[in-house]
């Protein structure tokens, strides 16, 4: 099952999806201005699935909106993927790509406040060179906790996964890297691209697919989640360790080699780029990117 939040009409609603992404049902849902955010807890809670609220509708004639709007900060990881860590060895990771069995026993853990998200097809706009001159992309996937919990094991945290999305973790790496933390670099509104719906559990396997990146057509991020250095259920467990995770949390699971910091020189994002990032059984997001 699918399921997104679009506008209609000039009215929130939430839905389902069909199998091919061309058509979308409406449902009555409650309080469709946060996405499908109530619906997922009420799933989650196992309740049944609302009645249709009117008929099916043309996806390409809708205005689709992030999936959801998250009740708190996005948690993020970062360093997931060993060409990722590589190729930002001598940058953000300096202090944390030296072989050791404890770095590797432990993901790095960022937030994103929830006035990032925007939606599958949204403008992201540029602060400002008087703010930042070096905005990166990172194209993820992202988890949607459905059953909520706290100290889940490893060996149940799947069951905690109520479907998957797709996040661009945009960053400001200046200002990333002047601080003694990431979430001023990561939290500047717009910079969370979402969507371009949630595929449940059910029907999607997030721990084995493809993730690609795209910058103005050309490809620059390719790799498989199966090569992550923390699975989805190692990042449930870390995560949770003291702290409740709610239906409707996100988690953005970590980007793949192949971002603009990582070349010589660096590939900076620019007004009028557009970055795609697609996963592979669930669509893709395409944003472009024009300041203020």
């Amino acid at each position: 099952m699918r399921i997104a939040s679009w506008s209609w009409g000039g009215r929130p609603q939430v839905g389902i999806i069909s199998a091919d992404g061309r058509e979308a049902t409406p449902l009555a849902a409650p309080r469709p201005e946060r996405g499908a955010f109530e619906l997922v807890r009420s799933l989650a809670h196992g309740d049944p699935l609302p009645p249709a609220a009117g008929a099916r509708l043309p996806v390409e004639a809708l205005t689709l909106c992030a999936p959801l709007r998250p009740r708190r900060n996005l948690f993020c990881i970062g360093r997931n993927y060993r060409a990722h860590a590589e190729e930002l060895s001598t940058t953000v990771f300096r202090d944390a790509v030296a072989p050791s069995r404890e770095r590797d026993l432990w993901p790095i853990v960022f937030t994103k406040v929830p006035e990032t998200v925007v939606g599958p097809y949204d403008t992201v706009r540029l602060p400002g060179r008087a703010i930042t001159e070096q905005v990166d992309y990172e194209c993820e996937l992202a988890v949607v906790i459905g059953r909520g919990g706290i100290n889940i094991p490893r060996s149940r945290a799947m069951e905690h996964v109520f479907g998957y999305t797709i996040v661009n973790d945009v960053s400001a790496r200046d200002v990333q890297t002047r601080h003694q933390q990431w979430h001023l670099g990561k939290s500047f509104d717009t910079f969370c691209p979402m969507g371009p719906w949630i595929a449940t559990a059910s029907e999607f396997d997030g721990q084995a697919t493809r993730i690609r990146g795209f910058v103005n057509g050309e490809l620059r991020q390719d790799a498989n989640t199966r090569d992550m250095i923390f699975d989805i259920a190692a990042q449930i467990e870390a995560i949770s360790r003291g702290i409740t995770l709610y239906p409707g949390d996100v988690i953005a699971t970590g980007s793949p080699s192949g971002v603009g910091m990582g070349f010589s020189p660096p590939k900076w994002l620019r007004p009028g780029d557009v970055v795609r990032a697609e996963v592979d059984g669930l669509g893709f997001i395409e944003n472009r990117f024009e300041e203020r």
